[in-house]
């Protein structure tokens, strides 16, 4: 007889995902609409798959060096010093990782001890507090708020420092809000992590995915080179979600605390996944155009569709996602978003799976195509005219 608790106190600590739960719903339904997705429509473009299945052909199937192959590495560099005039060592601080998701996880295991407070500013990605405590820290939830378009401020993450706090982790452009920080914002995070001595780690893998607006990379800002992690990747841009590549850039020294990790981890990302990206980085910019005017006319559908509705939603200017304010209906974030799926077979995200300030308000995804985003409209007008 088994009398032991065998599962770790720190995992039982962990919430469920709360987008999982809808994902496993709408797949035992038929003819749902999904805007719960995070993720292209789109095919990876097929030169650049091509360049992924040759690799195979020729037998290129073997580990590559733990950073990464380096042709790739110094496309990284070459690519990041094109879009943002940043400078960095493709052999020291450089990381090709399976994801952004795994680069995050080294980023902070590399930083923290354990207790290490890490300012996690909210609503973002459901996995950020939770790869916060993975890696035996504590996080802190910096919440944002529409009246401020979900950009922190300065003063939001000063009030939350304590001699414990270590990093920032912000993730702009934003999922789920789809908002972008202003250069004065920036500013004031910089102001911020200078004065107390802090790090911030910068998710950025939507940095590509942005309208009418610039996305200023934080490592950019005077004095926060020697003080940023950056977490970018082809997931987005490039429609390669299932290949896994993602990268950091960092300083010297923190990158190879978060390679030696990766070599334990993992190895090496996928083999055939690194010639891909080689591609997509070489010859995939009109790709990620093309595909960067599909997300902005649909943008412009959903969002316009959504206010039209009464469920009143702020421009999102990058990722692909929009965040409307479900309080007119009176439900719940997570009602709404049940009753919806059941009733009209539309799949929405609540906003609360990304933070208690994403409580009130539903992510829907614009990674569909036009055409279903207006059935997804006029099934949600269904909605609302019998829920009053």
């Amino acid at each position: 007889m088994i009398t032991r608790q065998y599962i770790s106190k720190s995992v039982q600590k962990l919430r469920p995902s709360g987008i999982r739960r809808y994902f496993d719903i709408a797949a035992t339904m038929d003819d749902v609409i999904s805007l719960s997705i995070g993720e292209p429509n789109f095919a990876t473009p097929q030169h650049i798959a091509e360049r992924g299945v040759e690799s195979i052909r020729l037998g290129m199937t073997g580990y590559t060096s733990n950073s990464g192959l380096l042709e790739l590495r110094r496309l990284i560099a070459a690519y990041i010093e094109r879009l943002y005039g940043l400078r960095y060592d493709p052999d020291e601080q450089v990381l090709v990782t399976v994801g952004v998701s795994e680069a995050l996880w080294l980023a902070l295991k590399a930083i923290l001890d354990p207790g290490d407070e890490v300012l996690v500013v909210e609503p973002c990605f459901v996995a950020n507090a939770a790869v916060v405590e993975m890696a035996g820290g504590v996080p802190v939830s910096i919440d944002t708020y529409v009246e401020h378009g979900f950009q922190v401020t300065g003063a939001d993450l000063e009030v939350a420092v304590t001699p414990r706090t270590k990093a920032i982790l912000i993730s702009y452009p934003n999922n789920p809000t789809g908002a972008v920080l202003t250069r004065e914002r920036l500013l004031e995070i910089a102001d911020v992590a200078e004065r107390y001595d802090l790090l911030v780690i910068s998710d950025e893998i939507y940095e590509r995915l942005v309208y009418g607006v610039e996305h200023i990379c934080f490592a950019t800002l005077p004095g926060m080179y020697e003080r940023t992690i950056v977490l970018s990747g082809m997931s987005k841009s490039f429609a390669m979600t299932g290949w896994r590549i993602g990268y950091a850039t960092a300083p010297a020294d923190i990158l190879a605390a978060m390679r030696k990790l990766h070599q334990y981890l993992i190895m090496s990302a996928p083999t055939m996944a690194q010639h891909a990206a080689l591609e997509a980085l070489a010859n995939g910019e009109e790709d990620v155009e093309e595909m960067r005017a599909a997300y902005d006319r649909r943008r412009r559908l959903l969002v316009g569709g959504l206010n039209e509705l009464g469920l009143q939603c702020f421009e999102p200017r990058g990722a692909f996602y929009a965040f409307p304010s479900i309080a007119v209906t009176g439900m719940t974030d997570e009602e709404f978003c049940e009753r919806l799926l059941h009733e009209e077979r539309v799949a929405v995200i609540p906003g609360s799976a990304f933070g208690r300030s994403g409580e009130g308000f539903v992510r829907a995804s614009y990674t569909t195509s036009d055409e279903k985003i207006e059935i997804a409209l006029e099934r949600m007008r269904h909605f609302l005219r019998r829920h009053g």
